[in-house]
């Protein structure tokens, strides 16, 4: 008979996670008809005057420029982007409406992990909350100092931390334009999810118009244009995950992101999703031998920095699940990821078997010695979703 799963919110009490909190109503912005006017003086050098004559360039003291902008953000949101090329005025106007709230990046301690670089006031919990929410969920990079991490690492640190320096409104120049067209899109998405959740406001400045579609703006205007608009209703993309059964050989590129152990059994059934043909995430997968039949259990599942905050590795785990349970044996799961035991708490497909304890380890489960589940409250869970027997007969699992 199965048994109830604990009631999430208690089970999850004490687990970082970013905490919904009132959100106040905007301030009215009204442009309308308003024109922006910037000038420099040039100083007319030899080698200006050359160029003037190379190119034809009527000889000025002084350089100007002017936008006229007419909108008026007068109902509630919570997300906002200015977007256009560059060159298009998108800095000045966000500076325009926003004064100071607009950031680039941060100053972070230069041989002390990121966390140390958030405000002092900060709980670490809170902090691991705050990285995880945005889509950077590797306590083993939480450890590293910022410039050590990859041009899509330090994104979500950086974003982690402008809502940590700014909780009511958080603007951001630049937003994307460093890292790679898939880490940015699957990024906006993940933060779109925790400035929401969070009742936070939140504006990004971009020259990317890729990424307006993950985002989901409430409203955008668009400097090149000179169009303003207001959210319509859509969902984002889908996202494709191809799933495939591979060989141990590539754990390598996983290994480093697992939050426990680097390690990984050699009998380890292994299969690797990925997106775009681009590696995402990985799971394996070892038979736990017990009296009676024995069942199933999760090794290892690892979701890439650059592909986490949109649920990927919790799909793949569960599809994999699917395909053990049509064996007619148990699948079950150990985690200490806090991320991961909230959603599986939530989750109709896990049934918890164990509370988060710092404990030994269940019985007939082996954990090598000096694990670091033996030091963090682990949970355990069970798998009571549909067996997938199709599927289990394609990868090879059943016959």
């Amino acid at each position: 008979m199965r048994r109830p799963c604990l009631d999430a919110k208690a089970i999850c009490a004490g687990f970082p996670k970013v905490e919904p909190k009132e959100l106040a109503e905007p301030p009215k912005i009204e442009t309308s008809g308003k024109i922006i006017k910037r000038a420099v003086d040039i100083q007319r050098t030899p080698r200006v005057q050359q160029l003037e004559g190379i190119f034809d360039v009527p000889p000025s003291k002084r350089s100007e420029h002017e936008w006229r902008i007419d909108f008026t953000l007068d109902k509630p949101w919570q997300i906002g982007l200015i977007v256009g090329p560059s060159g298009s005025g998108k800095t000045t106007l966000a500076r325009e409406l926003f004064g100071e709230r607009i950031v680039n990046d941060w100053p972070w301690p230069p041989d002390q992990s990121i966390v140390d670089g958030f405000p002092a006031g900060m709980s670490i919990h809170d902090i691991t909350g705050l990285l995880s929410s945005v889509g950077f969920s590797s306590p083993p990079s939480w450890l590293k100092p910022f410039h050590v991490l990859s041009n899509g690492e330090q994104f979500r640190v950086t974003l982690a931390r402008t809502l940590a320096e700014a909780p009511d409104l958080a603007v951001v120049d630049e937003f994307t334009s460093v890292v790679d067209r898939t880490v940015a899109q699957i990024g906006s998405h993940a933060l779109a999810k925790t400035i929401r959740a969070s009742n936070r406001r939140f504006v990004a400045v971009a020259c990317h118009y890729d990424i307006e579609e993950w985002l989901q703006p409430d409203w955008k205007y668009d400097t090149n244009s000179g169009q303003f608009a207001w959210r319509s209703l859509r969902r984002r993309p889908e996202i494709q995950l191809s799933i495939r059964r591979c060989g141990t050989d590539l754990w390598p590129i996983f290994a480093r992101h697992h939050y426990l152990s680097h390690n990984l059994h050699r009998a380890a059934k292994c299969f690797l999703g990925e997106v775009n043909g681009q590696p995402a995430c990985f799971t394996a997968v070892i038979h736990n031998p017990h009296k009676g039949n024995g069942w199933w259990r999760e090794h290892r599942t690892v979701c890439l920095p650059d592909f986490q905050g949109i649920g990927l590795g919790n799909a793949l785990s569960e599809f994999v699940a699917g395909l053990f349970v049509a064996t007619g044996k148990e699948y079950r799961s150990t985690t200490t990821h806090p991320a991961m035991i909230r959603h599986r708490c939530k989750s109709p497909l896990w049934e918890m078997i164990r509370a988060p304890e710092l404990s030994a380890a269940p019985s007939g489960i082996y954990m090598p010695a000096g694990s670091a589940a033996w030091d963090r409250p682990s949970a355990g869970f069970r798998f009571v979703g549909v067996a997938n027997c199709d599927a289990a007969r394609a990868f090879g699992i059943t016959k």
